[in-house]
């Protein structure tokens, strides 16, 4: 220990040292081979639509009725309401699948692999091999019900699944709910389906089978059934599932209900979980139909999984110093941290109480050295730079040596344009928000840095920038096509149904606009920018800025009525998207000159009102799109921009509207009046209408991210806009 340390130590009471001491000395903690396995069990008999809100997430077309899960929609009263449906039912916690493990701890499974002939397990790389995956088992009791001298389609499948997303747009007819033509196959899908199929694709044996799917419907083992899934006589069919994580395998049962589990297997094949699904992932079942439908119910589930341990078992005497010491630990870093401050005023050093804050938040990210960025950055060199926005610039960096297995990653550093106090603030607030956001549309933070009054954020980097790059960045960038712009929005839209309703706070963006939507390697949508999001209490609506703050966002993008209140809600977040949902489709900016007007919901509107939507269409698709989907997504977005926020979508009809499953709602052939006061939040996040029309519309103000007073002028004398990418 060096001169400074002893120092220290001189100065810190005797039972504080000595506990830092023994924490020193403590060894440190791995799995044990030796310890015995726990398992982690659920079961339902049945099922009742009170689960919904407890242990199961239900989406797309899906429902909980009669006692069991209707994957797909469960009425034989209406045909066309059955066709082209695609559903989702997921138990509402994640399990942890795999862990990375020290050499040669779990060297038995790796062996026991290699001499079971798992070709996959034993073919691994070294992130694989290393790897302790979970073993799990599950049964399940199915009803696959077809009409009378109908053809049953498509199939139903148990599902491993990276999130409790619905399924993506396009899902129906042979993708099972699990994926669509733009995602089937991609490595980012992380998932892995046991299917079973009734309809023969021309990558099927029959239109009778089971299969292992993994990232796609293109299965890597099927076999043909002896039983019928749909057969014409109803029937109900019990199914288990086993793996066995130390040999990485799988093998599928079926019989009838009531008959015991048979001895041997459907399908027998190797699967390395470690190498396909994401560290905690959840179980459940999907389903779709086609042209030709099914009823796809599951009456009764019962799993058993094992939980990792993360740490072997301690003798009494080390648990207790396993207790006692981090608290030590922490009245140690207390003691430390005042003596600190007196020595030094916090005005010296504005990054050290920030940083002792950060380091203390649980589950905070890694935290990385300036000079390791700077490093990554190439001194944050201008020809890194990725883009400039109100608060920061964006660079790309290499860090090498900081992947999971320790590989070379490239990053997105954000550094904040402002190391004074305000400048912490957003910092803080983007830090504490994203830190514990969790969605694979989001943009993921990977960790942070606050030295020498510089703050930075490390990001995944986008490979293929943000959305507005491709919509208007020139000939460098691709045009995006058709399926990727529904297929973006669709991502966008379940990433705000996310930050409103599934997150344990509500959480408000504020500044929703296609510069901040990130494309990832494969064009799937990823939002970022967190800069101005704010999370409310559940028993808020929303969230008031300070008034000299003014009204935050970017033109074009916010709603009329937040010059109003100075408050962001989850329907001026919906505003947002609808402005960005007409931006993708017409592919012209919120705010542009086009057909005599200065809006873009202007012109649209009009075209509408005139019988001419789909004239709206960006031309440079040269009509190479699906009119029924673009009218749907104008007639969305014209929703989404209603002057009255009551009046707009919730994001769970938005999702289930990109689904298909849902008309959009009805919109007036004129665009309405913006009347104030309009609404006013509720205590459920609904509004109600209280007053008259001001005779006011939402194209009369105008706002911008450098802040505006109460009279809606600006703090710098003038307009500017922020239209450049962010993270």
């Amino acid at each position: 220990m060096g001169g400074a340390g002893r120092s220290l130590l001189r100065r810190l009471p005797t039972a504080a040292a000595a506990a830092l001491f023994l924490l020193l000395l403590l060894p440190p903690t791995a799995h044990s081979q030796s310890t015995p396995k726990e398992n982690v069990t659920f079961s339902f008999s049945s099922f009742d639509d009170s689960f919904r809100s407890t242990n199961l997430t239900v989406n797309g077309d899906s429902s909980i009725a009669q006692g069991a899960l209707q994957i797909t929609p469960d009425t034989l009263n209406q045909a066309s309401y059955l066709v082209n449906r695609s559903g989702r039912v997921l138990y509402s916690q994640p399990f942890k699948l795999w862990e990375y493990t020290p050499a040669n701890v779990n060297g038995s499974s790796s062996s026991s692999s290699s001499n079971n002939g798992n070709s996959s397990s034993s073919s691994n790389s070294n992130s694989n091999s290393n790897k302790y995956v979970a073993s799990f088992s599950t049964s399940f009791t199915i009803n696959v019900f077809r009409q009378t001298n109908t053809t049953p389609g498509e199939g139903i499948a148990f599902l491993i699944a990276p999130s409790l997303d619905a399924p993506p747009p396009g899902s129906d007819g042979g993708y099972l709910g699990l994926t669509n033509a733009t995602l089937d196959g991609n490595a980012s899908n992380h998932f892995v389906a046991v299917e079973l199929d009734t309809v023969k694709q021309p990558y099927d044996p029959d239109d009778n089978h089971v299969g292992l799917d993994v990232n796609g419907v293109v299965s890597v083992a099927n076999a043909s059934l002896d039983l019928q899934i749909a057969p014409v006589a109803p029937a109900n069919y019990t199914l288990w599932i086993d793996y066995d994580g130390g040999v990485r395998r799988i093998r599928v049962y079926m019989a009838a209900e009531g008959r015991p589990q048979p001895p041997s297997p459907v399908l027998d094949a190797p699967l390395d979980l470690g190498q396909f699904v994401l560290q905690r992932s959840y179980f459940g079942f999907s389903a779709s139909t086609g042209s030709d439908y099914e009823l796809n119910c599951v009456l009764a589930w019962n799993m058993t999984v094992e939980r990792l341990r993360d740490k072997k078992r301690l003798p009494r005497w080390a648990l207790g110093l396993a207790v006692g010491l981090p608290c030590a630990a922490l009245l140690l870093g207390l003691i430390a941290g005042l003596y600190y401050v007196r020595r030094r005023r916090v005005g010296d050093d504005p990054s050290m109480l920030a940083g002792a804050l950060l380091r203390s938040l649980p589950g905070t990210p890694r935290e990385f050295d300036y000079k390791e960025l700077k490093k990554a950055t190439n001194n944050f060199d201008e020809k890194m730079k990725l883009g400039q926005g109100g608060f920061g610039t964006v660079y790309e960096g290499v860090l090498v040596g900081a992947g999971d297995n320790g590989e070379t990653i490239e990053v997105a550093v954000k550094k904040f344009a402002r190391a004074n106090t305000k400048g912490q603030e957003e910092f803080l607030a983007e830090l504490t928000i994203i830190n514990r956001l969790r969605h694979r549309h989001l943009v993921r933070l990977i960790g942070w840095c606050h030295q020498n009054g510089e703050l930075l954020l490390v990001y995944d980097y986008m490979p293929e920038g943000s959305l507005d790059q491709h919509l208007f960045g020139g000939p460098e960038k691709p045009l995006l096509n058709w399926a990727r712009r529904y297929n973006v929005l669709s991502g966008v839209a379940s990433a705000l149904h996310y930050l409103h309703n599934e997150y344990d706070q509500r959480v408000v963006h504020r500044d929703l606009k296609a510069s901040n939507v990130m494309l990832d390697r494969d064009f799937n949508a990823r939002l970022g920018d967190f800069g101005l999001a704010r999370a409310l209490d559940v028993d808020r609506t929303s969230y008031a800025d300070l008034e000299l703050d003014g009204v935050p966002g970017t033109l074009g993008y916010i709603a009329p009525e937040c010059f109003h209140t100075g408050k962001a809600t989850r329907e001026s977040d919906v505003y947002g998207f609808g402005a960005v949902i007409l931006e993708v489709v017409c592919g012209l900016r919120p705010r542009c000159e086009v057909g005599g007007f200065h809006y873009l919901v202007d012109w649209v509107w009009k075209l509408y009102r005139e019988g001419r939507i789909l004239e709206a269409v960006d031309v440079r698709l040269a009509g190479d799109f699906v009119g029924a989907d673009a009218e749907r997504l104008l007639l969305l977005g014209l929703a989404c921009s209603h002057p009255i926020p009551g009046e707009r979508p919730k994001t769970q009809d938005i999702m289930q509207i990109l689904l298909r499953s849902m008309q959009p709602p009805a919109v007036p052939p004129f665009k309405p009046a913006f009347v104030w006061p309009s609404a006013v939040p509720d205590g459920d996040g609904e509004t109600t209408t209280t007053t008259t029309a001001s005779g006011l519309t939402g194209s009369s103000y105008y706002a911008s991210s450098a802040g505006w007073t109460s009279n809606y002028v600006s703090r710098d004398g003038h307009v500017s806009e922020d239209d450049v990418p962010m993270v």
